[in-house]
C-alpha cells in the first residue's frame, strides 16, 4: 500500500499535551520546586534526622542500651553532622535553588502582616498574605541555617579536643546539647505542619501544586515572579 505525499506513520509527530492544544483549559498544576531543590531537601532532611536519631541514642540511657555500639553511633553522628551543609553547597549550582534562597532571605511588608495575623490567631487566608514562601517559612529557614552552623562549630570543638582550651570545649558542649534539643523540637513541629498540609507535601514530593491552593495560600507568588 502506498502512502500519500506528506503522510507519516502514527508516531511521526509527538502528541501535544492537553494544556498545549488550542482552546484547552489551563492546567491546574503549578510548578513549585525543581528536581534539584527536592533532592537538596531530601538529603538535608535525611542527614538531619540521622543526627537527631544518633544524638538521642547517645543521650537517652534507654536508647543507648537498646542500640549499643556507642563508638559506631558516635562516628555516624559526627560524620552526618559534618556532611550536613553538603547538600546546600551542591544545590547552589541550581539557578532555581539560588532564586528561592533569595526569596527566603527577603522580608517584605506583607510578611509582617502575616506575623501579626499569626499573633492574633487569625487563620483567614486573606489576612495572611504570602509570596512563594510565607513569613513562617522564612523564619524557619533562617533559624535552621543558623542552628546548623552553630552545631557544626561546637561539634568540631568537641571532636577535635586539642584545638581549643577546656573552657571553650565545656561551653561548646553546653550549647551543642541544648541547641540539639531545640532543633529536635523544631523539626517535630516542621514535620507536624507538613503532615497537616497534604498539598504542601505534594509540592515537595512531586514539584507541583494545585493552582487553587497556590492562589489561596500564596496569593503574592505571581507578583514575585
Amino acid at each position: 500500500m502506498t502512502s500519500t505525499p506528506g503522510s507519516g506513520g502514527p508516531t511521526a509527530a509527538p502528541t501535544p499535551r492537553p494544556s498545549d492544544r488550542p482552546g484547552a483549559p489551563p492546567t491546574r498544576l503549578r510548578r513549585r520546586f525543581s528536581r534539584a531543590e527536592r533532592l537538596v531537601h531530601r538529603a538535608t532532611g535525611a542527614l538531619m534526622l540521622l543526627c537527631v536519631a544518633t544524638a538521642a541514642c547517645l543521650y537517652v540511657p534507654q536508647l543507648a542500651e537498646l542500640v549499643g555500639r556507642r563508638y559506631l553511633v558516635v562516628t555516624v553522628h559526627q560524620w552526618s553532622g559534618l556532611l550536613l551543609p553538603a547538600p546546600f553547597l551542591v544545590g547552589l549550582a541550581s539557578p532555581a535553588f539560588r532564586a528561592d534562597l533569595r526569596r527566603l532571605n527577603r522580608f517584605a511588608p506583607h510578611d509582617k502582616e502575616w506575623l501579626r495575623a499569626v499573633r492574633r490567631r487569625d487563620f483567614r487566608p486573606e489576612s495572611r498574605p504570602a509570596g512563594k514562601f510565607n513569613a513562617g517559612q522564612k523564619l524557619y529557614g533562617g533559624w535552621i541555617a543558623g542552628a546548623v552552623l552553630v552545631m557544626l562549630a561546637t561539634g568540631l570543638m568537641m571532636w577535635f579536643t586539642w584545638l581549643t582550651p577546656l573552657v571553650w570545649r565545656t561551653s561548646a558542649t553546653f550549647v551543642h546539647d541544648w541547641l540539639s534539643l531545640a532543633v529536635g523540637l523544631v523539626l517535630v513541629g516542621h514535620i507536624g505542619m507538613a503532615f497537616a498540609d497534604p498539598e504542601a507535601r505534594r509540592g515537595m514530593r512531586t514539584g507541583s501544586v494545585e493552582r487553587p491552593w497556590a492562589e489561596r495560600e500564596h496569593p503574592l507568588w505571581k507578583e514575585e515572579e
